[in-house]
């Protein structure tokens, strides 16, 4: 789904989407998109900020506090401080405008893929569940359990980061490396969004016995996780 309220640009991602196969739902505002979600099933939203009304953050912060469906936010404001808001508010990426259509095909394609994964099991015998601190991380389910079986709600982006800590425990990850482990070059290359994923899962598993350090910052150099983590 397209949430644009410029006819032109609309009209100009809706081409360029549909010549590429993909099925598309383009509405110009807050209130057409809540009516168009309860008519289509949709597997991914771009998003415009400045809209009439409710504008795009809000309806991102919206969105993400009752779904899992990928959102990009499209933007004229490139600045990092506008970037790092979006993802804030739950997006899965944020492109400039003017943006280049290879690298908006690029960051769908990118975001599609990690959301495929949350839909279906892995590969036979890639299954793997990790447990840390009385967690659980089920690769196959994807789901993230806490220490009372309670799942922890978190994006396909946070689970592809914290997979990828379970999986090399002790080591330290440098920002560049988790993006390609994560999300790959297509997602660009803005270090801060490994910093936001990162707040993020730390905010959402502050609990219990788990010190609030157990993904560790090492300044200017990247990440370590720090538990004990069992594979099975």
């Amino acid at each position: 789904m397209i949430v644009e309220d410029d006819r032109e640009i609309r009209a100009l991602v809706t081409r360029l989407l549909r010549s590429n196969g993909y099925r598309v739902t383009a509405v110009a505002d807050g209130r057409e998109m809540d009516r168009a979600l309860g008519d289509a099933r949709i597997d991914l939203i771009l998003l415009d900020v400045m809209l009439p009304g409710e504008d795009g953050l809000s309806l991102c912060r919206r969105l993400r506090a009752n779904s899992g469906i990928p959102i990009i936010v499209l933007s004229a404001r490139g600045d990092e401080i506008d970037r790092v808001l979006g993802l804030e508010m739950g997006a899965d990426d944020y492109i400039a405008k003017p943006f280049n259509p290879r690298e908006v095909l690029a960051r769908i394609r990118a975001v599609l893929r990690r959301s495929d994964r949350n839909e279906r099991h892995d590969e036979p015998g890639r299954h793997q569940v990790f447990t840390f601190s009385g967690f659980m991380v089920d690769t196959a389910r994807r789901v993230v359990l806490d220490s009372a079986g309670s799942r922890i709600s978190v994006t396909d982006a946070e689970f592809d980061l914290l997979k990828t800590f379970c999986a090399r425990p002790g080591k330290l990850l440098t920002r560049d490396q988790l993006i390609d482990l994560t999300q790959g070059r297509a997602a660009g290359p803005m270090e801060r969004s490994i910093d936001i994923l990162v707040a993020r899962l730390r905010r959402k598993m502050a609990l219990g016995d788990l010190d609030p350090d157990f993904i560790r910052t090492v300044r200017s150099s990247g990440y370590v996780f720090t538990p004990a983590v069992d594979v099975r």
